[in-house]
């Protein structure tokens, strides 16, 4: 069994191997957001039953669940935002596990995937940028989800940038595979996650464990 899960992750063709990684990252990237989602869209219910609610992730005044979930950001459709990714992160499962299968997909379907990720991403730091300069509250769900995002974007743009699925001319698909190449991606999404790492330090600074 395990010699079989080597193999799979260890196959001779690069770009076979790199994409069972890529889908793999997605596929796990895609249930830890699911779970968070599920967790949110639980104390989103609770919430409306009952204002006061408090939840174990209500650490501190910073670090705080309830306050972003009372916020009206956090209902910005009418619904809870958390719904969004109940209903996503289940696709996105299921392209990670076709991926996984070696399906080969057409490049108009991993267009439109990349536009959905992309607006994912999107979301997700506005939503981080509403919850720390707006609400002044953070959510430890949120940023999973939002770390969650971030790694998946970042993966089936990698995925899409060789693959030639972003409808791009010969000179910037060059450039595109000599970037994914080199892994510049995974130096900017290192880059990314320490950016925001740093910022939530340099904002609240001693209050986050206060």
């Amino acid at each position: 069994m395990f010699s079989k899960v080597k193999d799979f992750y260890t196959h001779h063709d690069r770009d076979m191997r790199d994409n069972r990684w890529i889908f793999t990252t997605i596929l796990v990237a895609a249930i830890i957001s699911l779970w968070a989602a599920f967790i949110l869209s639980v104390e989103a219910v609770e919430i409306a039953k009952n204002p006061n609610a408090q939840f174990g992730c209500s650490i501190n005044i910073i670090i705080n669940c309830a306050t972003v979930a009372k916020s009206s950001y956090a209902t910005m459709f009418g619904f809870p935002n958390s719904f969004i990714g109940l209903m996503m992160e289940p696709v996105f499962i299921l392209i990670a596990i076709a991926g996984l299968a070696d399906v080969k997909f057409h490049r108009l379907f991993m267009f439109i995937v990349q536009i959905i990720f992309t607006s994912a991403l999107v979301f997700a730091y506005y939503l981080f940028y509403l919850s720390t300069f707006v609400i002044q509250s953070l959510c430890p769900w949120c940023l999973l989800v939002m770390l969650s995002a971030t790694i998946m974007f970042f993966s089936i743009t990698r995925f899409n940038l060789r693959e030639n699925n972003l409808y791009l001319n010969s000179k910037l698909e060059a450039r595109g595979r000599d970037f994914i190449r080199k892994d510049y991606d995974k130096f900017i999404l290192a880059l990314i996650v320490l950016a925001s790492i740093i910022l939530i330090l340099v904002k609240y600074g001693n209050g986050l464990f206060a």
